[in-house]
Formats: C-alpha cells, sequence, structure tokens
C-alpha cells in the first residue's frame, strides 16, 4: 500500500512522482483480481475434470462387480456339473457297464474341474465381487463430496490435490486387473482394509472452526474417548476375530476342493468291479466327487471368501472412524476443529445411533470401566 502525499510545489518532477505512485496504487488491485480468478477458473476445471474421472470409475467396478459376480457363478456350476457328471460315470463303471470309456470320460471330467476349482479357488470371484462393490460405493462417496464442494463454494487447489490423493488412494485399494495387482486373498491374518489418505480424516472432518469454543468441551472430549474405546475393544476386536475365522474356513475349503477332486480322478482312472482294488478306487472316485462337490458349494456357493472381504471392509471402516476422532482430539486448538455439535452428529450418524443413544453408550462405556467389567454393547448398530 502506497501512501500519497501531495506537497504543494510547482516542480513538476514531485507531480510526476505522485502520478506514477497513484497509477501504481490502481494497478495492484486488478492484477491480483486477475491472478485470483484465473487460479479459481483452474481450480473448478480441474475439480470438474476429477469429478467426470470419479464417475467414470465407479462405473468401471459397478460393471467389474457383476462380471466378477457372473464368474463365481458361472465356474460354481460348472465344476459341479462336471464333477457330479464325473462321479455318475465312474459309478456306472463301477457297476459292471462297458468301463473303457467310461472310466476316461470321467477321469478327463475330473482333471478339468480340478484345474478350473484350482483357479478359481486362486482368485476367489466371490471376494473380487465383494471388493469392486465397495469400491463403488467409496467412489460415489467421493463423487457425492466433489458435488457438494462445487455447489457450495469456489474450490482451491487444495481440494484438488486432496481428491486427487483420495482417488489414488482408493485404486490402490481396490485395484481392477487381476494379474500382479490383485490383492492377497489367503493373508496370514485380517488387515483391514484402507482406502484413506493417511491425513484425509483432517480434511474429511472439515468445516466451520471459527469462534471460541466451536462447541467442544471436556465432557464432549470425553464422550469420544469412550466411544473410540467401545470400538476398540468390541467393533474391531469382533470383526477381526470373524474375519480370521473366515479366513482359516476358506483357506481349508480352498485346498480340500482340489484335492477331492484330484483323488476321484485318480480313483476313476482304476476303476474295476472285478477285483478288490477296483472296488476301492470307485470308491474313492464316487466318494470323493460327492465331497468335492459339497466342499465347493459351501465355498463358492456361500461366498466364504466374500464374506471374509465384508469383515476385511468393516475392520477398515472402525479403523477410519477411530483415527478420524483421535486425530480430532490431538489437534491443538478447538478453534481448528470441526464443530463438536457437528462432529458428533456426523460419528453417531455413521453408527447407526441417534445423538442421545451416543451419549447413553458413553456413559455406560465409563461406569462400566469404573467397575472393572467390559461393556455389553456394541458401538455400531449398523453392522
Amino acid at each position: 500500500m502506497h501512501v500519497v502525499k501531495i506537497r504543494c510545489s510547482s516542480s513538476t518532477d514531485h507531480v510526476q512522482v505522485v502520478s506514477d505512485d497513484i497509477k501504481l496504487v490502481e494497478s495492484q488491485p486488478s492484477s491480483l483480481v486477475s491472478e485470483k480468478t484465473a487460479s479459481d477458473l483452474l481450480a473448478a476445471t480441474e475439480m470438474y475434470m476429477i469429478l467426470g474421472a470419479v464417475v467414470d470409475r465407479a462405473e468401471m467396478h459397478n460393471n467389474m462387480m457383476e462380471q466378477r459376480n457372473n464368474w463365481n457363478t458361472l465356474l460354481l456350476n460348472s465344476v459341479n456339473m462336471m464333477t457330479l457328471t464325473a462321479t455318475t460315470m465312474a459309478g456306472l463303471a463301477a457297476a459292471g457297464s462297458p468301463s473303457s470309456g467310461l472310466r476316461l470320460s470321467s477321469f478327463l471330467l475330473f482333471s478339468a474341474a480340478t484345474g478350473l476349482l484350482a483357479v478359481m479357488n486362486k482368485i476367489q470371484p466371490s471376494q473380487l465381487a465383494e471388493e469392486q462393490r465397495n469400491a463403488t460405493r467409496l467412489f460415489k462417496q467421493i463423487q457425492s463430496e466433489i458435488e457438494t464442494v462445487l455447489s457450495t463454494r469456489d474450490p482451491e487447489m487444495a481440494d484438488v490435490e486432496t481428491m486427487m490423493g483420495k482417488i489414488l488412494a482408493l485404486d490402490r485399494a481396490y485395484p481392477l486387473p487381476l494379474i500382479e495387482a490383485m490383492l492377497e486373498k489367503f493373508p496370514e491374518a485380517l488387515q483391514p482394509s484402507q482406502w484413506w489418505l493417511e491425513s484425509e480424516h483432517r480434511r474429511v472432518d472439515g468445516g466451520p472452526g471459527d469462534g471460541i469454543g466451536n462447541g467442544w468441551d471436556e465432557s464432549l472430549e470425553a464422550e469420544m474417548r469412550e466411544i473410540v474405546q467401545v470400538m476398540k475393544v468390541k467393533d474391531s476386536g469382533d470383526y477381526a476375530r470373524l474375519g480370521n475365522l473366515a479366513l482359516k474356513l476358506n483357506k481349508a475349503l480352498a485346498v480340500s476342493g482340489p484335492v477331492l477332486t484330484s483323488v476321484a480322478a485318480v480313483g476313476s482312472a482304476f476303476v474295476d468291479s472285478s477285483t478288490p482294488a477296483g472296488s476301492v478306487a470307485a470308491m474313492a472316485a464316487t466318494i470323493g466327487g460327492a465331497l468335492a462337490c459339497a466342499v465347493n458349494s459351501l465355498e463358492h456357493g456361500g461366498q466364504v471368501g466374500m464374506v471374509f472381504e465384508m469383515y476385511r471392509n468393516c475392520a477398515g471402516f472402525f479403523g477410519l472412524l477411530e483415527e478420524s476422532i483421535e486425530s480430532s482430539l490431538k489437534e491443538g486448538g478447538v478453534e481448528s476443529r470441526v464443530h463438536g455439535d457437528l462432529f458428533e452428529m456426523k460419528v453417531a450418524l455413521k453408527l447407526g445411533r441417534s445423538v442421545s443413544q451416543l451419549r447413553e453408550l458413553a456413559a455406560k462405556s465409563s461406569s462400566s470401566r469404573i467397575d472393572g467389567v467390559d461393556v455389553d454393547e456394541f458401538a455400531s448398530k449398523l453392522f
């Protein structure tokens, strides 16, 4: 800001200096406005480009979800039909029918079923479908966030960077390709999904933060700490336990199916009703085929892989909510947080509760901890 002082002088030099200063003062605001307008326009344009990419991503994941769900149905029906047909042929060969063609056909069908089942158990199509289902939902959340920003205020470059980071993090959490990028279907233990940025919860919870107090007080902070404690002890722990059980069951079924069809294939090659060894081979072929059909129906018809992925995603949901609350409580001053009432309502909605129910849960958790016992209620009423 230039302060212009006009002196009473007939000197032309002084008049020229005053004129130059006035021109400088008049030119600065228009330049700043022009730069700000260009920056805002660029940010808005980029946000619209990101919005289009997000809509396309959601459609891609939805299409892949339908495709992989069809894989699960078609492959399961095909494998079971091949297994049952081969079992029937082995039984007919053992009953004394002309056995050479039946034995060969049964062996080939069991062998083909073993190969298909090995591939199916490796990729777990029901789990792949659940991954894409979750990705579709999360991309639609990002779409809603972008539309809200565009409709309520002018986007900034920080908004553009945040949304780009969210998209890339979600791409890493739920990849589309199968080769090399596919998530591990049989990890050592359940690892919660993480589809958010490390600092995302600081931005997601953003909102009006002006004003002394900002809706936060010691009682609200204590309430949030109690809610986090309940989620860690009850919800996160329970989903980790159930997810590990589903993982162990899926591993056992994934190994059992191909083993049983392999045993049945070997048995079908030696079916012969005229010898004791041939009768044992026939029993191995028929019993192995029947058991393989039952195991495959339980694993893929029951979609055990999908159940594991659901538990993994739920564990990630509680992890994100816990990080969001803990991050807000660790921030230096209440003025930098989202308004306390809004934050409390957000947590209540995510847990499927009203605000009054959330406060009751926090009070119950506090009294239970004082009494030295665990609270007998889960934080979430949604899952």
